[in-house]
């Protein structure tokens, strides 16, 4: 039986809609969601355990981890809004893209600036707020790692190790700074 190659082939204009609608999801919202949440849980890092660890204290960590989350999500939404009007890409709107990657990045932030709104007062509380913003950031990489490798068809242990290793650097720059 010979079987014509044309029948392996589909036409390109049936592509399954389930498809396309997902991707257009992945494009829409979850690109820029995941742009905003690795910005804001990368890039506050440094700010925010730079001010712990230079003042010690959690009432002045959780401002300067205030400012740079809102900071960073005003920028990125902007950023993101800014960078194409969807026409060309097909990434929809650019007022929903960077409303979702702002809000991300915004929130990608206070997840590790959130702990030290434990009172100064408290005994032991710098080290306490320190420990839980290190776990939240755990968190958040491994959560980031997860959406690359469920939207992103990227395998976990790359994603984690690539998200892990950014996070570290970050940190680290932090600290040293902080402590200087």
């Amino acid at each position: 039986m010979i079987v014509d190659a044309s029948e392996l082939v589909p036409p390109a204009n049936s592509i399954d809609a389930t498809t396309e609608a997902h991707r257009a999801f992945v494009l829409r919202y979850v690109q820029p969601a995941l742009a905003g949440l690795i910005d804001g849980s990368v890039s506050t890092l440094a700010p925010i355990f730079a001010a712990a660890f230079a003042t010690h204290s959690n009432a002045a960590t959780f401002l300067v981890g205030l400012a740079a989350s809102i900071g960073a999500g005003i920028s990125m939404g902007f950023t993101e809004a800014l960078s194409d009007d969807g026409s060309i890409t097909g990434r929809g709107t650019p007022g929903m893209r960077g409303l979702v990657c702002g809000a991300m990045t915004t929130l990608g932030g206070l997840g590790h600036t959130l702990p030290y709104l434990v009172p100064d007062r408290w005994p032991n509380a710098f080290a306490w707020a320190t420990g839980l913003a290190i776990l939240v950031v755990a968190v958040e990489l491994v959560l980031i790692a997860g959406i690359r490798t469920r939207y992103m068809a990227t395998p976990f242990w790359r994603a984690a190790l690539q998200v892990v290793l950014g996070g570290a650097l970050v940190l680290a720059a932090g600290i040293a700074i902080g402590s200087a």
